[in-house]
This record gives structure tokens, sequence and C-alpha cells, in this order.
């Protein structure tokens, strides 16, 4: 099993007057290859679990098992080195650094993995080629369209050959068409063995993945297949 979370809690401000549980209670299991939408209003906990699955936060009880280890166990800086091999990340925002090319943007995190220049370039060109934007790696953020700009985040989350990507509201900014586009990589990229999480308020979205996880209040409502929803 890829990733195993049991009776995860996330509580803020907890035994307070104002106590939040943003996760109330969560048990959910993904294994590898497998497409899954999150799917949930504004303050469901989507993000929260998000974050913690993507070891940027942990949780304040309970157990996320990655790949047989216990995320909470580690160190700071063991969560950090998972967290730049393990998963790759796009965000809705983007989050390219405005004063790097595309080229740039893609190779930072192999960068920060001690990947050798040659591999950098390899792996960056090859990223490029999976999201047709080899013509653009000089260019910067500013300089591309907001669909350019997704696949290039897209490409910088596929260059480190992480075996998670974590799509947090990937179409938020875009409009139809190019969210489809974005889409349609995301499948692709699934369809090459890549495990994928989308994270969306979208129902339509969440219908492109093969298993559908509802979040309402901290806690998971149902999680079915996609086949099973649509009958």
């Amino acid at each position: 099993m890829l990733i195993s979370v049991k009776d995860v809690y996330k509580v803020y401000a907890e035994g307070m007057e104002n106590e939040v549980r943003a996760l109330d209670g969560v048990s959910l299991d993904i294994d590898y290859g497998e497409y899954v939408s999150i799917i949930g209003a504004s303050g469901s906990g989507k993000s929260t679990l998000m974050n913690i699955l993507g070891c940027l936060d942990v949780p304040t009880s309970g157990d996320y098992i990655l790949e047989d280890v216990n995320v909470k166990e580690l160190s700071d800086n063991d969560q950090s080195r998972i967290r730049s091999m393990k998963v790759g990340f796009i965000f809705q925002g983007y989050n390219l650094i405005p004063t790097l090319t595309a080229f740039e943007n893609i190779e930072l995190p192999l960068v920060y993995q001690g990947v050798s220049a040659a591999q950098r370039r390899d792996a960056v060109l090859e990223a490029l080629d999976r999201v047709e934007l080899r013509d653009r790696m000089t260019h910067h953020p500013s300089q591309l369209s907001g669909g350019q700009q997704q696949r290039i985040a897209i490409a910088r989350a596929i260059a480190t050959k992480a075996p998670i990507i974590m799509a947090d509201e990937p179409t938020g900014a875009l409009d139809s068409k190019t969210g489809m586009q974005i889409m349609d990589i995301l499948a692709e990229l699934n369809q090459s063995g890549s495990t994928i999480i989308l994270i969306t308020h979208d129902q339509a979205v969440s219908r492109r993945a093969n298993r559908i996880i509802r979040l309402k209040d901290g806690r998971v409502i149902s999680d079915a297949p996609k086949e099973e929803l649509t009958q």
C-alpha cells in the first residue's frame, strides 16, 4: 500500500472555545497507480488532508503511513526529504518563481535533490516534451499564458520522478478549455503509472478521477469508484 491514513485528526486551538477540527477521524488507503479525487466544499478539510498527505503538515493524532513509514515519527529533515523525493505538487496559483525561466523553474527541485547537471537537463527536457512546451523553456512565467504556466508546474512535478502527484485545484484559475487540457495531461500521467491525488471542489473535475472521496466537516462521508457513483 502506498498511503494509509488511520484515524487522523487535525485540531486547531485544541481544548479552547474556538477549537476547530479540520480533520475529524479520517481513515483511508490509496494504492500505487490510483487516480483519486478528494472533493468537498470550502472548509471541508480537503486542503488540510492534502497538506498531511504531502508531508507539509502532521496530524494532531492518528497515523499517516507512507510506503510503510509512519510520517509523524520522522524528523523535520526526513519529512522534507520524503516530500522532495516522493511528492510532486501542482497548485492553483502555479507557484513558479518569476525571475527564473521555465527550464530553471522545472530544474530547481532537482538542484535541491543534488541531481547532476547532465541528469537535470535530461529530466527537464523530457518533462517539457511531456507537456509539449520545449519551445517555451527560455520564457519567464510573465511571458506564458495561465495554461502554459500550469503545464510548466506539471513538468516541474514530474521531472523529479516522484511516485505521487498532488494537484490542488489545478484548473481553478483557468478557462474551461485550458482546464480540460490540464486534466488530459494528468490522465496521461496516471496511465503512465503515476499516482494522482486531485483536490477539488468541482464535481466535473472530480469525475475525471477513478475514485472519488467526499469530505464534509473534516470527515469522509463517501469513498467509492466513479462507476458506482454514476450508476
